[in-house]
């Protein structure tokens, strides 16, 4: 990648409603609204929320569908030069593998596995067993040859058990976090403000249990970690490098500033020249303890 950061699923659509407004050419990777088999018309309203320090979304994987996104998004996201990485997910594996399955052969640079969401209403998410995953990762592994990128949820006891099967099971690197779940509730009508009373927290207040995770989950895995969650500047970033992320995805701050992932580029350049660091790899895991 000509850069470590890219867009985070879920806060950036599809990259085509951006691209008149800022230059997505410096990003690192562009990663998709999650795109399921079939398309989803997501929960009800009201699912985004403002909250302190960040906002709660239960919007629940709304998307068109793989046939709209292989055969009107994509075309004109190849047309922007930054690799395009899809974000997919699924309610059994049998979604994950058909679905990995018919993106191996369009052009895209990876995959990235959702098997963390907090709002589609699965007994249990994928990533919360690091048997699960582990079977999940492999079989998705065996039919594309594509990067997997497996995107992990910190709703967990311990998440370097998840992010080490994940490995195990055919990843190339591993994403983290997700969102936390809570909620929010109106005193007044006393009701939560959500229609699906529960959503994935996201924001500058997750940003310490993230950068925790990927200190953690670094220091036990080969395979590269990208850090994600609560991202808002590029000190932020350079926090979640020195963590051990060897590349950084940037999602609720879009809604704030769309211009953010480029703002935070310059400024990793920045700190770089000021430390005269020559390579992103040299900032990654250089933190002194």
């Amino acid at each position: 990648m000509k850069s470590p950061v890219m867009t985070a699923s879920g806060t950036f659509g599809y990259g085509l409603e951006y691209s008149q407004l800022i230059d997505v050419k410096k990003f690192g990777a562009i990663v998709t609204k999650t795109i399921t088999l079939e398309p989803r018309i997501g929960n009800p309203q009201p699912r985004i929320v403002e909250v302190t320090g960040g906002m709660l979304n239960s919007i629940g994987l709304e998307n068109p569908g793989a046939k709209v996104f292989i055969e009107e998004k994509l075309p004109k996201l190849k047309g922007y030069g930054v690799p395009i990485i899809a974000n997919i997910s699924g309610s059994r594996e049998a979604e994950f593998v058909k679905l990995a399955d018919l993106l191996k052969d369009i052009g895209l640079s990876g995959l990235e596995l959702n098997i963390s969401c907090p709002n589609v209403g699965y007994a249990g998410l994928f990533a919360q067993d690091a048997d699960t995953t582990y079977k999940l990762v492999r079989k998705v592994r065996k039919v594309t040859s594509l990067p997997l990128i497996v995107k992990l949820t910190p709703n967990v006891t311990d998440i370097t058990l998840i992010a080490r099967a994940a490995e195990d099971g055919g990843a190339n690197a591993i994403s983290l976090i997700n969102t936390l779940i809570g909620m929010s509730i109106d005193i007044q009508t006393k009701r939560p403000k959500l229609a699906n009373v529960v959503g994935g927290l996201s924001g500058p207040a997750v940003k310490p249990v993230a950068l925790r995770m990927v200190y953690e989950v670094s220091k036990k895995v080969r395979i590269p970690v990208i850090g994600m969650g609560g991202i808002m500047t590029s000190d932020d970033a350079i926090e979640f490098l020195l963590a051990g992320a060897s590349a950084v995805a940037i999602g609720t701050a879009n809604f704030v500033n769309p211009n953010t992932c480029c703002e935070i580029i310059e400024g990793i350049k920045r700190y770089m020249k000021n430390n005269k660091f020559s390579n992103i790899l040299d900032i990654v895991g250089r933190i002194n303890e």
